[in-house]
């Protein structure tokens, strides 16, 4: 929400949102499909290989948990 002051009154304004276009639709479908395809790689790793990489198995589990929406 923006504010501004207008002639010593306070106006709030809700931000314009744009419209989502289908191209936005398949972009983020890849960012999602890649993000998931990358923890089940992550989850295949060893835990040598976990250790070059400096991450823990409870790191792992706790990435793999995540839904495929969120970073």
């Amino acid at each position: 929400m923006t504010t501004i002051v207008v002639a010593g009154k306070v106006r709030h304004f809700a931000p314009e949102r744009k419209p989502l276009r289908l191209l936005d639709l398949f972009l983020a479908a890849e960012t999602w499909l890649d993000r998931h395809a990358q923890r089940m790689e992550l989850a295949e790793l060893d835990d040598h290989m976990l250790h070059d990489v400096g991450l823990s198995r409870a790191d792992v589990e706790r990435e793999t948990a995540k839904p495929f929406w969120r970073p």
